[in-house]
């Protein structure tokens, strides 16, 4: 290993990702943060939604919310750092229980866990005895913990399907919901929350693009219907990295999180990335400084109840359990 080096490598892709009067700024921070990480013999994790300066310049393990819970569980630190959102923290916590997960900031919520209850699941129960309960991984501990099962937007479909029911209560993204219901013969009952980053895209943005710029175009399953209609992509984080490395194309807009482009760009530089995006102001939360002082003061650590953890762990453990089978 040679670090002055890995730091050169590093400050040289940063200048290619952000403005480069922030660099000097960024890896200041982040030789601070190195430094802490050693001494507490931290894990870090990061999002795909976090910017490039934590993305690239501090995380240990990147991912979308479920890899990045799975790594909790299987990496050796018995200190976690989780670069994202609440809900993100929490399923970290909820497969590792026994490790410290911290929260750089408490404010870094989602739109998504924030539209549902336990409470408003009991009720959704009550109204429909007996239909089983499916539950995005963007929803708090407590959501999890009356649910059925867990998905992703990526495995959402199969869970659905694995349910072994005609009707599955499908919670909380409408718009990823009713994307889900056009891929399944199984009736799905709907709440009414949605993604406050990707329910702001238009179709005429979409058509605006591809006129403009002349690129295909790939939309998070999270945008409405009429979005998704315009894509020639719809697909998770994960699955959009996939496209990318399978299709090659020369222009592209990425119709999610802007950062999700700008972590793409080292992997893909011959790709021009167009950007119809809008930021997360929750994942933005998650800064440097955060980080180093969550590190510096063990700070904000992510605590939840034996029991509910439990119960929610018995979700996500059956959506897993469907993957497992998949790829059998």
């Amino acid at each position: 290993m040679n670090p002055a080096a890995d730091r050169a490598a590093l400050a040289a892709m940063l200048e290619r990702l952000l403005p480069c009067v922030e660099v000097p700024y960024h890896l200041m921070w982040i030789d601070r943060i190195d430094a802490l990480k050693r001494e507490r013999g931290a894990v870090i994790m990061a999002h795909s939604y976090q910017s490039p300066e934590i993305f690239h310049g501090v995380a240990d393990i990147t991912g979308d919310s479920l890899a990045l819970a799975q790594a909790a569980a299987d990496c050796d630190a018995d200190l976690i750092v989780m670069c994202g959102v609440h809900f993100m923290a929490e399923s970290a916590k909820i497969l590792a229980p026994h490790k410290t997960v911290l929260l750089p900031d408490l404010e870094a919520g989602c739109s998504l866990a924030a539209s549902i209850t336990a409470a408003d699941v009991r009720a959704l129960r009550a109204a429909h005895p007996g239909v089983p309960v499916v539950s995005y991984a963007n929803t708090s501990a407590d959501v999890k913990a009356e649910s059925d099962a867990c998905c992703t937007s990526a495995n959402a479909v199969q869970v659905v399907e694995a349910m072994g029911s005609d009707k599955v209560i499908f919670l909380p993204d409408r718009y990823l919901g009713r994307w889900v219901a056009s891929q399944t013969e199984v009736e799905l009952v709907l709440w009414h929350g949605t993604c406050e980053v990707h329910e702001t895209f238009t179709a005429q943005q979409v058509r605006h693009t591809r006129e403009q710029f002349d690129a295909l175009v790939v939309a998070h399953p999270e945008c409405a219907p009429e979005v998704l209609a315009e894509a020639d992509f719809v697909g998770s984080t994960t699955a959009m990295g996939r496209w990318l490395a399978r299709e090659r194309p020369q222009r592209v807009a990425m119709v999610t999180e802007c950062s999700m482009a700008d972590n793409l760009r080292d992997q893909f530089p011959q790709v021009e990335f167009i950007k119809p995006c809008n930021l997360c102001p929750h994942m933005k939360r998650i800064t440097l400084p955060a980080i180093h002082a969550a590190l510096r003061d063990l700070r904000h650590e992510v605590v939840i109840d034996a029991g509910v953890i439990g119960r929610a762990r018995a979700a996500l453990e059956r959506m897993l359990a469907v993957g497992r089978r998949e790829a059998a």
